[in-house]
């Protein structure tokens, strides 16, 4: 079984940082895209940003500039650091992968438990 946990979440002050991290772990022959969600009380969920097995990125409007996401094949992990965190920034995080596992099982669409990320005015 294929599972993604997300770490890294928190409470910042307005301006600050974090970096979330999420790490893929099972008998996984290869992962695809991987990407970040998010969904704040009462508003819809949201892609954040993507990232390729190739390194291609892809953010939301409302992040470009301030938060990067990349990734560590070798470790089945993928990091978003988010900079300048504004209290629109407030929301459950969820980590998303497309993962090839053994016996040529797909998982298109896997989700993490989410980590929490509240930013403070």
């Amino acid at each position: 079984q294929v599972q993604l946990v997300e770490s890294g979440g928190g409470l910042v002050q307005a301006g600050g940082s974090l970096r979330l991290s999420c790490v893929a772990s099972g008998s996984i022959f290869s992962i695809n895209d991987m990407g970040w969600h998010r969904q704040a009380p009462g508003k819809q969920r949201e892609l954040v940003a993507v990232i390729t097995s190739a390194g291609n990125t892809n953010y939301v409007d409302s992040v470009k500039g301030r938060f990067t996401i990349s990734r560590d094949n070798a470790k089945n992990t993928v990091y978003l650091q988010m900079n300048r965190l504004n209290p629109e920034d407030t929301a459950n995080y969820y980590c998303t992968a497309d993962v090839w596992a053994s016996y040529n099982i797909r998982y298109t669409n896997l989700w993490g438990q989410g980590t929490q990320v509240t930013v403070s005015s």
